[in-house]
């Protein structure tokens, strides 16, 4: 029998986690580019390097009616790990 525990413990959730916030922040990169809304470095380096999984969701959602690429950061309520 193969032990499947892996898949299911913290470590397993965290890696899972991690990827989600790194897909979500090309989608947030993606989306903001199409609808024309500048980007700078520093704006790209905050998004890209966020790990937690909720506040790239959050960003997200407001990635969809920003009108600058800092609107996407609101006021945050999840610390950026």
């Amino acid at each position: 029998m193969v032990d499947l525990s892996f898949y299911i413990s913290p470590l397993s959730e965290e890696i899972r986690g991690e990827g989600r916030a790194r897909a979500r922040s090309e989608s947030i990169l993606l989306l903001l580019g199409a609808r024309g809304i500048e980007i700078t470095d520093a704006t790209r380096e905050k998004i890209t390097t966020c790990t937690d999984s909720e506040l790239s969701r959050q960003r997200l959602i407001r990635a969809v009616h920003a009108t600058s690429a800092e609107e996407i950061f609101g006021s945050e309520e999840l610390p950026d790990r």
